[in-house]
C-alpha cells in the first residue's frame, strides 16, 4: 500500500503482468514483506469483471480455506465467464495450488498467486503447478522506477525511468532503503515504520518457522548479520555472539534467504589460475531494513559513517533487481582471490562476463583498481569490458577497456 493520497509508483513488472492476464495466462508472484504486490496485482485487476480475491492475511479467509479448500473451485464455478483468481500470501494456505491447478487445467479460471516465504511452500510441500503458471518476482523500488536514472552505459543492464525523478532522494534510499511504503512516507514517519517491519518480521514469519524457542537468538543473530551484509559470515564470530552453533547460524541464514530477506551472492569460480576464495556473501534485500535490524541510527547522518558500505549494497541490490525485472538468466557473482585481488560484482551472462567495481567516490584513478585489471587479464576471452560504479557526474574512459560510470548511468 502506497501512502495516503500519493500517487502510485509504476513498476518494471507491470507491463508483462498486464500482458499476462491479458493472454490468460495464471502467474505466481514472490517477493519480499511490502514490496507492492497487493497494490501491483490489485492496479493490475482494474476494471476487470470477473475477479474472486482471497486474502489470506485476513484471518477469517484464511482460516475458511484451511477448512475447506474447495470452495475456491465452486465459487468459480457460480461465474458464467471465466474469472480472474487472486490470492494473495499463498503460502499460508498451500492446498489453494492444488485448487489452482484443478481449474487451470479444466480452462475454467487463470490465477494470480502472491507469496512472501518461499520456505513455507517448500515445507508444506506446496504444488507450484509446474508448466501451468509463471514465475515473477517483485523486489522493492528500483531505481527507473523513482526517476534516478540519466542515462545506460551497461547496454546488457539497461533500463528506463518509468516515473518521473522522485522527491525521495538517491540518498534518501541509502538510509531508508527503497519499500515503497517508506518512499512515500514523511521523514519523520520512516524510522519507526522499519523498525516495526524488523519486529513483525521477527514475531510472525519466525514463528511461522518453528523457531520460536530461539527466537531471542535469532534476534540477536539479525542484528549481526544486518550489521556483516554485504560480507561472506565469519560463522565462529556470530556463534560465539548469539550463543547457538554454527550449523545453527548456517541454518539461520537459509531462515533468511527462503523468507526472501537476504540475496545470496557466490563466488565466481572459473577456469582461475589463482585460487578463489569460496564463502558466499549475503546481502539483505533492502537498505532500510538492514539499517534498522542492525540497529544503525536512521538518519542522514549515517551516510557519514557508512558511506561506502551503503553504497556498494546499494549497487549490488541494484543490479540483482534489475537482472530479476529484466528477466534474465544472468547471475551477479563477486570474486576473490586468496591473494588479494577483488571485484565486488561479477555479471555472469553466460558467454560473457561484466566485472564492476563500486567506488564511493566521484573520481576513481586507474591505479585504484587492481583487482579489475587483475579479472579481465585472467578472463580475457569472456570479459572483454570492466566498469567502475561512482558517484561521479559523466561516464570517464579510464582505460581502453574500464570504463567509470556514475550511479546514475547505470
Amino acid at each position: 500500500m502506497q501512502g495516503k493520497n500519493k500517487p502510485l509508483f509504476s513498476r518494471l513488472l507491470e507491463t508483462t503482468l498486464t500482458r499476462a492476464l491479458r493472454q490468460q495466462q495464471s502467474c505466481l508472484i514472490l517477493g519480499p514483506r511490502q514490496s507492492g504486490k497487493t497494490t501491483l496485482v490489485k492496479k493490475a485487476l482494474a476494471g476487470r469483471a470477473s475477479v474472486l480475491e482471497y486474502p489470506l492475511q485476513n484471518p477469517a479467509v484464511r482460516q475458511g480455506l484451511e477448512i475447506d479448500p474447495e470452495k475456491i473451485i465452486r465459487e468459480v464455478r457460480a461465474f458464467k465467464k471465466n474469472p480472474t483468481v487472486f490470492i494473495d500470501e499463498a503460502q499460508k494456505v498451500t492446498t489453494v495450488f492444488d485448487a489452482a491447478q484443478y481449474l487451470i487445467d479444466e480452462h475454467r479460471a487463470n490465477f494470480i498467486l502472491t507469496g512472501s516465504s518461499a520456505r513455507q511452500l517448500r515445507r508444506r510441500g506446496a504444488n507450484l503447478l509446474p508448466g501451468r503458471i509463471r514465475h515473477f518476482y517483485l523486489d522493492p523500488l528500483l531505481w527507473a522506477e523513482l526517476g534516478y536514472l540519466r542515462g545506460a552505459t551497461i547496454q546488457p543492464l539497461a533500463v528506463k525511468n518509468i516515473n518521473p525523478l522522485s522527491t525521495y532522494t538517491f540518498f534518501d534510499s541509502l538510509v531508508y532503503g527503497t519499500l515503497p511504503r517508506v518512499a512515500q512516507l514523511p521523514r519523520g514517519e520512516r524510522a519507526a515504520y522499519l523498525r516495526s517491519y524488523a519486529e513483525l518480521y521477527l514475531e510472525e514469519e519466525i514463528r511461522a518457522e518453528a523457531l520460536s524457542r530461539n527466537l531471542g537468538a535469532f534476534a540477536r543473530f539479525l542484528e549481526l548479520a544486518g550489521a556483516e551484509s554485504g560480507t561472506a559470515p565469519n560463522l565462529s564470530k556470530l556463534s560465539q555472539e548469539t550463543g547457538v552453533s554454527q550449523p545453527a547460524i548456517k541454518e539461520f541464514y537459509r531462515v533468511l534467504e527462503d523468507t526472501l530477506i537476504a540475496i545470496r551472492v557466490d563466488p565466481y569460480i572459473k577456469n582461475a589460475r589463482k585460487r578463489i576464495l569460496s564463502s558466499s556473501r549475503y546481502y539483505l534485500f533492502d537498505l532500510g531494513v538492514r539499517n534498522a535490524v542492525a540497529r544503525l541510527p536512521l538518519t542522514p547522518r549515517l551516510i557519514n559513517a557508512q558511506k561506502g558500505i551503503l553504497f556498494e549494497h546499494a549497487v549490488v541490490l541494484e543490479l540483482v533487481r534489475r537482472v530479476r525485472a529484466l528477466n534474465k538468466n544472468y547471475r551477479i557473482c563477486y570474486w576473490r582471490t586468496s591473494g588479494g585481488a577483488e571485484v565486488d560484482c561479477v555479471v555472469d551472462m553466460g558467454a560473457r562476463l561484466i566485472p564492476i567495481e563500486i567506488k564511493a567516490s566521484e573520481r576513481v584513478k586507474l591505479s585504484e583498481l587492481t583487482g579489475l585489471k587483475h579479472f579481465l587479464l585472467d578472463y580475457k576471452k569472456y570479459a572483454r569490458h570492466g566498469y567502475v560504479i561512482t558517484l561521479g557526474n559523466r561516464p570517464e574512459q579510464l582505460a581502453e577497456n574500464i570504463t567509470a560510470v556514475p550511479w546514475n548511468y547505470l
